[in-house]
């Protein structure tokens, strides 16, 4: 007995939904060895297997539209003088092609599982896909091992995780180094000839991941596509001249079926629900009919899954229990016309039984000479009504219909009609219950989802009643001082937006545009304010007005620095879903000279390099902290400048060397070094001492240094060793992206980088405590707005998977994990990186006023209080918010292709905001308790100091 299935289905199959067997004497008996239960399945099927053997040819992200072309249309012509076997087969009839439409998700594995068990997965797939397990569902290829087929594997390793111990014979390939374009199909194709000329085996199956890869690093017009689909080429030759053409009597009779488990972008990436991407395709090669008019054939579209109930029953095997596909008509046209009734027939009883399942309260009255059910008046009638109402009376018609055309066996020339009244029938109710049973996968238990709900409703409203407490706490004094303006109730008011944006699936597809809306609308309402408080008068202004109207000049520039920056952004790349087709500025860049990246790539990096050193000297200098900080830019920019230099096209189009991937992993040792030394060194040799008055009160004063002294001391090294901090941070993040990105995002990094520098510059001058929190939000803003503007959307398809594997010589889910993590979210984790800078430029002039009554502790809570529990606050809020929305839309049309891959990035975002918030708190901690230490030895020895000169 086949050990990963569980319930799969038997020779139940093969009898009426409710048919007792033993009652009607033909006992089944489940037991039987493999020879008799395939002659029983066989001899119970009705249908004459037409085929011995099976050859499956997977070519993972091949698209339908390279084959078959689109709309009615042929291929473009360079893709058909790449496939001339192919498509000779094609016009000849010889083959069959079809357009098969793939559910979202668009990844491998839980397509593989679609293709053998003809169930719909759920979107978690996506994660499973980088850890798959062993498939536990009804599939084929458990029944064909259960008739005891020899089974032979060649490619992606995938197969042999999802099947363990069914392959007599496997040489698996990993999938996820998309580098490799070369080795993986070289790996398959050298033994086929070998396997071709063995007759021990039943089942070939041939996975060839090749293409795929070449569209991850290339794209669908990389100049290594043309060869890889000669290759394939060349492959269905050697099986069609080697295993197909050969067959006859005295030859095993061989169906070779090849298929792509979807379909590609124009960037080579997949995961998504485009057109583009669900395209996959199904070609039968070596059916004994040969259709003439191939060309009407090859605009079919069929699903996916209706593979499995197409090969089930062309090789007599019980049709797994939780397929939602239909039988691919064509394919059973050699038959005769009764035996594709019973076709029809027995995928009917099959997804009858899957209804039943779905639907306590459905039921049917019986077997098939029982008449018209109570739910049917007339086979003529129109069937209507609830979906328990309308399955029945269209499974009843089709039964009835097929039952009367078999009565007539000796007119049935005669009743051609009738024939066709009844295959007609048959299709009208698979064809419903198909749709209907698709859709019910989305169905989940709804208390455990309220419960969840519940679950992340309590921590946001514990979030936000902390956020509301640490306001009261920190400072009471300051509390009602002023009302809020009008741009800190918008930047508010944005998460009303974003969760009324929720519930729309337009609006999740292209929620680039709400983003770029919301930080525009806010810089350009403080801009306003600012402009507002500008004192314009005479010369004889007073010394106060001309100091604040010089403060207010510098927030203008940075405020128009922000506005710049962000309109750029905005324009880098059009649309998420359905716009990517509008002209951009990455566009205009891709279609010129290929030498215009590298160079913006280069003057990117000297501009990181540039600005970093310039912001660590723009306050005033603090020793060897300084001189160690601008070691690491330096040396961390010039390496990365090198492998730009030499490795950057080859990492675009090329494979990777062992040159290439030393380089990139010696790239992150010194900017993990650099950022980790900056991390642990830094309040060790910032200067914690006073400033000079304060040091002369230390040397001649026989008595303690004033408690408000020592913790303005304790203030002022605390915010020098969070900016050197943040500042190294946000210098190493947007040098390692600048190493993973795509060269064409090399300058919305440094305009990150700008709007950080420029953010800074202009809350370093605002003089309003509870403005913090808008600070924060705005931040917080300006991150998401960035993780679009790099290129990314809330589908799959614009992960970026090949740079992943940059630096890495082989696959690993851990490694090539976090790389993909870091470059899909390099925006907010710069941005999250960035409050590090932000604790060290934001006025304190309350801590420093109220010195006396500040204590470390609250030092630390007043530090980290807002940058930790803003972005935790705006995280809770919208993902408690869109895990409602998501139970809403379960049932909805768009449910897999927009809101479920959208959860996802939600779930993802969260994480990137806990992982940031993290490294802020555990960095101001650090430096702090550091520097208490420091100051408490430095206190120490200044006593023992005064001890010794008194006796003196």
């Amino acid at each position: 007995v086949f050990p990963h299935i569980c319930l799969s289905s038997g020779l139940e199959s093969f009898y009426p939904p409710g048919y007792d067997a033993g009652k009607n004497g033909s006992e089944i008996q489940p037991n039987l060895p493999p020879h008799q239960l395939k002659s029983l399945y066989q001899e119970l099927s009705g249908i004459a297997p037409a085929f011995d053997r099976l050859i499956l040819m997977v070519i993972d992200g091949l698209p339908a539209e390279f084959v078959l072309g689109k709309d009615g249309q042929p291929p473009l012509k360079d893709l058909m003088e790449a496939m001339p076997y192919t498509h000779s087969l094609l016009s000849t009839g010889k083959a069959i092609g079809y357009h098969a439409k793939a559910a979202p998700p668009t990844v491998t594995m839980p397509r593989l599982k679609a293709m053998v068990s003809g169930a719909i997965g759920g979107f978690l797939d996506v994660a499973f896909n980088f850890n798959t397990q062993a498939l536990l569902d009804d599939n084929l290829l458990g029944q064909f091992f259960k008739i005891g087929w020899k089974m032979v594997m060649l490619g992606d390793d995938t197969w042999l995780r999802l099947f363990p111990g069914l392959f007599s014979r496997h040489d698996g390939v990993n999938s996820f180094y998309v580098k490799d374009t070369v080795q993986v199909d070289f790996n398959v194709s050298r033994h086929l000839e070998k396997e071709l000329s063995q007759s021990d085996w039943n089942l070939l199956v041939l996975h060839y991941l090749g293409l795929d890869h070449v569209g991850h690093i290339g794209g669908r017009s990389s100049f290594l596509m043309g060869p890889k689909l000669t290759e394939m080429d060349e492959v269905v030759e050697m099986i069609h001249s080697h295993a197909i053409q050969p067959q006859g009597d005295d030859h095993e009779r061989t169906l070779l079926v090849v298929v792509s488990d979807h379909g590609m972008t124009e960037s080579g990436n997949h995961g998504g629900s485009s057109y583009e991407e669900t395209d996959s395709l199904v070609l039968f090669i070596g059916l004994q009919n040969e259709i003439t008019d191939q060309a009407s054939v090859s605009s079919i579209h069929q699903a996916q899954v209706d593979l499995t109930p197409t090969l089930a029953l062309l090789y007599n095997l019980p049709i797994p229990k939780n397929n939602v596909g239909i039988l691919i008509a064509e394919t059973f046209d050699s038959l005769p016309e009764d035996k594709r009734l019973r076709a029809l027939q027995l995928n009917s009883w099959q997804l009858l039984r899957l209804v039943q399942a779905q639907l306590p309260a459905f039921s049917y009255g019986g077997s098939r000479d029982v008449g018209l059910s109570d739910h049917v008046q007339s086979t003529n009638g129109e069937c209507s009504g609830s979906i328990e109402r309308t399955l029945c009376c269209l499974y009843t018609k089709a039964e009835t219909l097929s039952h009367s055309w078999e009565s007539m066996s000796g007119s049935r020339s005669e009743a051609r009609n009738d024939y066709k009244v009844a295959v007609a029938a048959y299709w009208d109710f698979l064809n419903t219950a198909s749709e209907w049973l698709s859709r019910r996968v989305t169905d989940k238990p709804v208390s455990l989802l309220a419960f969840g709900i519940a679950a992340m409703a309590l921590s946001c409203l514990i979030f936000l009643a902390i956020l509301i407490c640490l306001q009261r706490e920190v400072s009471p004094s300051i509390q009602h001082v002023r009302k809020w303006c009008l741009q800190e109730i918008f930047v508010l008011s944005v998460v009303f937006i974003l969760m009324m944006s929720m519930g729309s699936s337009s609006l999740v597809e292209e929620e680039q545009y709400i983003w770029h809306f919301v930080t525009m609308t806010s810089c350009l309402l403080l801009l306003r304010q600012l402009l507002g408080s500008l004192h314009v008068g005479s010369f004889q202004s007073s010394l106060t007005l001309q100091k604040q109207n010089q403060r207010i000049r510098f927030q203008l520039c940075s405020m128009i620095l922000l506005l710049l920056s962000g309109r750029i952004l905005g324009g880098w790349h059009q649309g998420g879903v359905n716009w990517t087709h509008l002209p951009d500025i990455s566009k205009w860049l891709e279609k010129s000279r290929s030498g215009s990246i590298r160079s913006i790539q280069l003057a990117t990096g000297l501009l990181v390099i540039s600005l970093g050193l310039f912001a660590l000297y723009l306050p005033r200098p603090r020793g060897k902290a300084i001189l160690l900080a601008a070691f690491s830019f330096i040396s961390s920019g010039f390496f990365v400048l090198r492998y730009v230099m030499k490795h950057g096209e080859e990492n675009a189009f090329a494979f990777s060397n062992y040159g290439s991937n030393t380089s990139a992993q010696i790239i992150y040792a010194i900017l993990g070094i650099s950022a980790t030394t900056s991390f642990l060194v830094t309040p060790w040799l910032m200067p914690a001492g006073s400033s000079h008055d304060h040091s002369r009160h230390h040397l001649n004063s026989k008595q303690s240094i004033p408690i408000g002294i020592q913790h303005e001391d304790l203030l002022l090294a605390l915010k020098d060793s969070s900016y050197v901090i943040g500042l190294a941070y946000v210098i190493c993040c947007c040098l390692l992206q600048l190493l993973l990105q795509q060269g064409i995002n090399a300058m919305p990094i440094l305009l990150l980088m700008v709007q950080i520098l420029g953010s800074m510059l202009c809350y370093s001058q605002s003089g309003q405590y509870h403005t913090e929190l808008v600070e924060v939000a705005s931040l917080y803003y300006l991150g998401m707005a960035g993780h679009f503007a790099l290129g990314n959307s809330n589908t799959l398809a614009t992960i970026d998977v090949a740079g992943a594997f940059i630096g890495i010589s082989s696959h690993s889910i851990f490694l090539s994990g976090i790389l993909m993590f870091i470059i899909t979210y390099a925006s907010p984790l710069l941005f999250l990186l960035s409050l590090v800078m932000f604790n060290s430029v934001k006025t304190t002039h309350y801590l420093a006023n109220d010195a006396h009554t500040v204590n470390s502790g609250q030092l630390l809570k007043t530090m980290l209080g807002f940058p930790c529990l803003v972005p935790l606050c705006l995280n809770s809020i919208l993902l408690t918010s869109y895990t409602v929305v998501l139970v809403l839309m379960r049932n909805h049309l768009f449910v897999w292709s927009v809101f479920s891959p959208k959860y996802l990035y939600v779930f993802a975002t969260t994480v990137c905001i806990y992982v940031g918030v993290l490294v802020v708190a555990v960095t101001e901690t650090y430096a702090l308790l550091v520097l208490a230490f420091r100051r408490k030895q430095c206190l120490t020895g200044h006593g023992v100091e005064s001890v010794t000169r008194e006796e003196t």
